[in-house]
């Protein structure tokens, strides 16, 4: 499920433990990796639920955590509640979850982006109380980011619309230019049947697909990005996605 690049590398929490955590200054609180990870992990089984599966990832030398969770409860068949973590001891990213799904066909990740919680490391920060706090939050960032995937099922979308909102995507950063070509390609020929019809759905995939080549810290901006362009956070769509 975690997008990991070259120079990046999966670890366990027996690994992660061993990451030492900066010292703090008057002004700057690094949060440990596993700190974040304990508190989710404490208020996912507080709300009900059980994790099916995890798995994380550092970059720059132990400095940035990537993690994904999947969460055992939902019972949709074309994926599974996924929270997405990233936190970070250079002062390089905020503290953050975030609710997401894992399409189950092809393990490809799609974030709701609506960060339940994304706070700096400043002094006084309590991230027991900001993760219970924002966990309360996201049961209803999963039920925003379905809503919104199976409003995007029902666009279809021709190949010229495809083209544009490729384009458009690309404008925006969400993906690098040079791979418009590569996206435009896996819609047109998808490699998993289930996304054969032309929608903004299978747009969304083919994005997703090319982006398990990115390392980390720019698969998160790609999904980010994604986010406001789709409207995944339940808000109004950056994109102009036809009916």
């Amino acid at each position: 499920m975690l997008i990991i690049g070259t120079n990046e590398n999966y670890v366990d929490r027996q690994q992660l433990a061993m990451v030492q955590t900066p010292e703090a200054t008057s002004t700057w609180l690094p949060v440990p990796h596993m700190q974040l990870i304990e508190s989710v992990e404490k208020n996912v089984y507080r709300h009900g639920w059980r994790i099916a599966s995890e798995q994380f990832g550092l970059s720059r030398d132990g400095q940035r955590l990537f993690g994904v969770m999947a969460v055992a409860n939902a019972d949709n068949r074309q994926w599974t509640r996924t929270i997405g973590l990233r936190n970070s001891h250079d002062k390089s990213l905020c503290v953050g979850i975030s609710a997401g799904v894992n399409v189950l066909v092809c393990s490809n990740l799609a974030f709701g982006g609506t960060e339940v919680l994304q706070r700096r490391h400043t002094s006084g920060i309590d991230v027991d109380l900001l993760v219970e706090d924002g966990m309360r939050s996201l049961a209803d960032g999963f039920l925003n980011l379905e809503l919104a995937l199976k409003r995007l099922q029902n666009i279809w979308l021709s190949e010229d619309q495809a083209r544009r909102l490729i384009v458009r995507i690309a404008e925006a950063d969400a993906i690098p230019s040079c791979d418009i070509l590569p996206v435009f390609r896996e819609f047109q020929q998808p490699r998993h049947a289930e996304f054969e019809n032309p929608s903004c759905w299978s747009l969304l995939n083919a994005i997703t697909e090319l982006s398990h080549k990115y390392a980390p810290a720019r698969a998160d901006k790609c999904h980010r990005r994604l986010t406001r362009l789709f409207g995944l956070d339940g808000e109004k769509p950056q994109l102009e996605l036809s009916c």
